[in-house]
């Protein structure tokens, strides 16, 4: 896992390539970017970085009356990052004094006197600092005077691969289309969460299922219904199952749960922390006239499930720390 430090922690090192933003999801347009500051920090025998804040500025800014749902938890953006072969994350604390920086100021007393920086990697249309006034103008005229370089990464290299995380969050929230999130990602959506104590009704009918609470309240749930999936148990291997997010009216339920049921797997899992990879929704989420005509439905969606997964394996196999 990419080493994650709070600004506080942060060892100054002139020799450092870095670029800054959110990265919520580290999605496809994100990946040009990150890419761009490994190959250069490797150039120049530099220490890579991302530099990105927690909570997510828009829930300090304008959070809307329902907050900002996250496509990745701090941890899930440094395994991530981990992934793509990026040393450090440095993580600034935002909050309303740090949003009221100008851009200067935060070029100047963040990026160059606290972190250290000999390249800043930037993109085309990116805007930062108080209001969103800090442009590439200002990265350049600050690297003049400072003596650090700046590399701007154009609208050529992104090419095609511009894409928000407000339109993944859609994918995913709104339709549950798994695939068209994944082809943003360029991997499967993931959520890590901790298996609970439900009712075992499951194990009743012949499919038992863990519940799992998200680990973070934010996360983005995806839309109701049922999904092929893919589970890690505490960091091991990958086994295949299906998971369903609802509220479960075939047995009158109210609240919304999600559970997965494990193909193949018969280990006590209470307590453990696991993470789902989201590959295809399967269908929606439905009350069914008994249990017989439900377990009929489940037996069905398992083979399909396990069809789909036949052609499509797990990614993001690195275990976490």
């Amino acid at each position: 896992m990419s080493k994650i430090v709070f600004l506080k922690d942060v060892k100054r090192d002139a020799n450092t390539v870095l670029t800054v933003g959110t990265f919520d999801g580290v999605h496809a347009g994100h990946k040009v970017l990150i890419n761009t500051v490994i190959e250069k920090a490797k150039k120049r025998n530099a220490r890579s970085m991302i530099v990105t804040f927690d909570p997510h500025p828009r829930e300090i800014i304008n959070p809307g009356s329902a907050g900002i749902k996250l496509l990745s938890t701090l941890e899930e953006r440094s395994e991530l990052l981990s992934d793509l072969g990026v040393d450090e994350m440095a993580v600034i604390p935002f909050d309303r004094d740090f949003s009221l920086l100008t851009s200067e100021e935060f070029v100047r007393d963040i990026v160059w006197e606290k972190i250290g920086v000999s390249e800043f990697v930037i993109g085309y249309d990116h805007q930062f600092g108080r209001n969103r006034e800090g442009t590439i103008d200002t990265v350049q005229r600050l690297g003049s005077e400072l003596g650090f370089s700046s590399y701007v990464v154009s609208k050529q290299e992104v090419g095609d691969k511009t894409v928000s995380s407000t339109a993944i969050r859609k994918a995913i929230q709104e339709a549950g289309n798994m695939q068209l999130a994944a082809r943003f990602l360029e991997r499967n959506y993931i959520l890590h969460g901790t298996v609970v104590h439900g009712d075992k009704r499951g194990k009743k009918i012949g499919f038992p299922t863990a519940n799992i609470h998200p680990e973070h309240q934010n996360k983005i749930i995806p839309k109701r219904g049922v999904y092929a999936v893919w589970v890690r148990v505490d960091g091991d291997t990958y086994h295949p199952g299906m998971m369903n997010i609802g509220v479960r009216p075939t047995f009158d339920g109210s609240a919304e749960r999600l559970e997965v049921n494990i193909f193949n797997f018969g280990r006590d899992i209470y307590g453990k922390d696991v993470q789902i990879q989201f590959v295809q929704r399967v269908r929606d989420e439905k009350a069914f006239n008994g249990i017989d005509e439900l377990k009929k439905q489940l037996q069905d969606d398992k083979q399909r499930v396990e069809t789909i997964l036949n052609n499509k394996q797990p990614d993001i196999a690195k275990q976490r720390n």
